[in-house]
C-alpha cells in the first residue's frame, strides 16, 4: 500500500517522538540491531516518546496495513524488532527506571535496558533477575520468560513481573495483573510480544547486596572430569548459587569457563562455591565479593552489538556422561576461534517451584538449559559458521527436551515454535483470538489466531 506525504505528515504531527524515513541520515542507525546479520529495511521507524506516540502508531499501522514490528531492546537474535516494509515502533527512548525502596517495587518503561534497570534498583541494594547482558532490554527478555543469574533464588523476570500496561492491536491501553485482565497477564509472563506493546512493568524487588561472583577456568583436557563433577554439584546447590560452564574457544584457545554468582552472605557463598572451586586445579578463579552489577557485564566484552550470531538452544533432559562425552567429541580443540560456545545454564530453585501452567512459560523441571553459539564480524564467513552451529546442536540434539526457550529461538518453523511454548500452545492461541485475532503483532515467535 502506498501511503501519500500528506498522509504521512498528518502521522509526523501526531507524534511527540521522530518519524525516521528512509531517506533520512539517521536511518541506517535506527533500523540496527543487535544481531549483525539482520538486514531489514523498514518504511518507518517511530523512536517513541511516550505511550501516546505507540498508540497513534498502533492505529496508523492497522488504519494503512502497514506491517508492525516492535523493538525494546533490539536485542532478540533472529531481529524481530524490525520488519521489511513496515513501521516499527521503536521504544528504545523510553527508558526510565522509578524505583520504590520501601515497597521493594520498580517500575520500568518498555525500552529499557537490564542495565538502566541495575543502575537504579542497585542503589538501593535491590535487584530483579535479569538477562545476563546489560544490553538486553528488559521487554523482550519478561515476555519470554526471562532467565539469569538470580533465577534459582528469585525465578524467572516474568516471576517477578507484577503488572504491564500494554496498548492492543486495537489501540487500546490496559493494565493486566493479577487483578485486572488476568488472563493477558497470564500470557505475557512467557507467550512473548504476541499480544500487545508493552509500555511499562513493575517488578517485585528483592534485596541484592554484593555477590560471590566470578569465572573458574579450566583446560579443555580437563572439561570432562570438572563437568561431571560440575553436574553433580550444581544439582543441590543452594538456590542462591547459580553457575554456567560453557565450552568456549576464544582468541586464547578453547578452554571451559564457569561463571559463578551466589546472591546471598558471602560466608554462605564461600561455603556452597567452595568444592567447585578446589576441583580440578583450574588454571585461574577470579571469584570474590563484587557488586551484582559486576557479575552482570563479565558477559559484556563478548557480546558486542554489530557481529553476527547464530544462537540455537533447547533444555537437557538429562545431563548423562554420555550428553557430556557428546559435548566433548564435538568441541574439540579445532573448534574455531573467536567465538564459538556451547553454554550449560544453571536452572532449577525457584524456576522450578512455579507450576507448568501458572504462567505462559511452561519449561519448569528443567535443571539446566544448553545455548549453541557462533559468532563472526565477516559476512562472507556467514554459511560456514551457521553449518557448525547446526552442526554442533545436532550433536546434542539426542540429550535434549522436546521444547526450547523462546528468547533463544531463531526461524526454526512454526513446529518448533509450538514445542517451546510447549503445554501451554493452545491456551496461548486461544488469548491471541481474543487479543489480536488479525494479527498485527507477527514479528515474534508467533502464535497465529484461529479464525472463529
Amino acid at each position: 500500500m502506498t501511503i501519500n506525504d500528506s498522509a504521512i505528515q498528518q502521522f509526523r504531527d501526531r507524534l511527540r517522538g521522530p518519524l525516521v524515513l528512509p531517506e533520512q541520515a539517521d536511518y541506517d542507525e535506527a533500523r540496527r540491531v543487535f544481531n549483525g546479520l539482520i538486514d531489514r529495511r523498514p518504511a518507518m521507524i517511530v523512536r517513541c516518546a511516550g505511550v501516546a506516540d505507540v498508540i497513534a502508531s498502533v492505529n496508523f499501522a492497522r488504519e494503512a496495513e502497514l506491517p508492525l514490528a516492535v523493538r525494546g531492546g533490539g536485542h532478540g537474535v533472529v531481529g524481530s524488532a524490525v520488519c521489511d516494509d513496515g513501521l516499527v515502533i521503536d521504544l528504545s527512548p523510553m527508558r526510565s527506571v522509578r524505583v520504590d525502596p520501601y515497597q521493594r517495587v520498580a517500575r520500568a518503561e518498555g525500552g529499557a535496558t537490564w542495565g538502566d534497570f541495575d543502575h537504579e534498583t542497585q542503589a538501593f541494594g535491590l535487584a530483579t533477575t535479569g538477562g545476563v547482558v546489560p544490553t538486553t532490554g528488559i521487554a523482550g527478555l519478561t515476555l519470554g520468560g526471562g532467565i539469569g543469574y538470580l533465577n534459582r533464588k528469585h525465578g524467572l523476570a516474568c516471576d517477578n513481573l507484577l503488572s504491564a500496561d500494554v496498548v492492543t492491536a486495537e489501540g487500546r491501553l490496559v493494565t493486566a495483573s493479577a487483578d485486572e485482565h488476568p488472563d493477558l497477564f497470564w500470557g505475557l509472563r512467557g507467550g512473548g510480544g504476541n499480544f500487545g506493546v508493552v509500555t511499562s512493568f513493575a517488578y517485585r524487588l528483592h534485596p541484592v547486596g554484593p555477590v560471590l561472583g566470578g569465572e573458574i577456568i579450566y583446560p579443555l583436557e580437563r572439561a570432562g572430569e570438572v563437568l561431571r563433577f560440575y553436574r553433580d554439584w550444581s544439582r543441590t546447590a543452594p538456590d542462591e548459587v547459580r553457575a554456567d560452564a560453557t565450552l568456549l574457544s576464544g582468541p586464547e584457545g578453547p578452554a571451559l569457563d564457569i561463571i559463578v554468582c551466589h546472591c546471598g552472605a558471602l560466608e554462605e557463598g564461600e561455603a556452597a562455591l567452595r568444592p567447585i572451586r578446589e576441583f580440578g586445579s583450574p588454571m585461574l578463579d577470579t571469584v570474590a565479593p563484587v557488586p551484582y552489577a559486576t557479575v552482570q557485564n563479565l558477559l559484556t566484552p563478548v557480546f558486542q552489538p554489530g557481529l553476527l550470531h547464530y544462537w540455537k538452544a533447547g533444555f537437557l533432559r538429562e545431563f548423562s556422561d554420555d550428553a557430556i562425552d557428546a559435548l566433548l567429541n564435538f568441541f574439540g580443540a579445532d573448534t574455531p576461534a573467536p567465538f564459538a560456545a556451547i553454554a550449560i545454564e544453571h536452572l532449577g530453585g525457584a524456576v522450578s517451584r512455579v507450576g507448568a501452567q501458572d504462567t505462559a512459560f511452561a519449561h519448569r523441571q528443567a535443571q539446566h538449559s544448553v545455548l549453541v553459539l557462533r559468532m563472526w564480524d565477516d559476512p562472507a564467513e556467514s554459511e560456514a559458521n551457521i553449518a557448525w552451529g547446526r552442526r554442533c546442536f545436532h550433536a546434542v540434539a539426542p540429550f535434549l527436551e522436546e521444547g526450547a526457550y523462546v528468547n533463544y529461538l531463531g526461524d526454526e518453523g512454526e513446529a518448533r515454535v509450538r514445542t517451546a511454548y510447549g503445554a501451554n500452545y493452545e491456551r496461548l492461541v486461544a488469548l491471541k483470538n481474543a487479543y489480536d485475532p488479525e494479527n498485527v503483532f507477527r514479528f515474534n515467535q508467533n502464535i497465529k489466531p484461529v479464525a472463529g
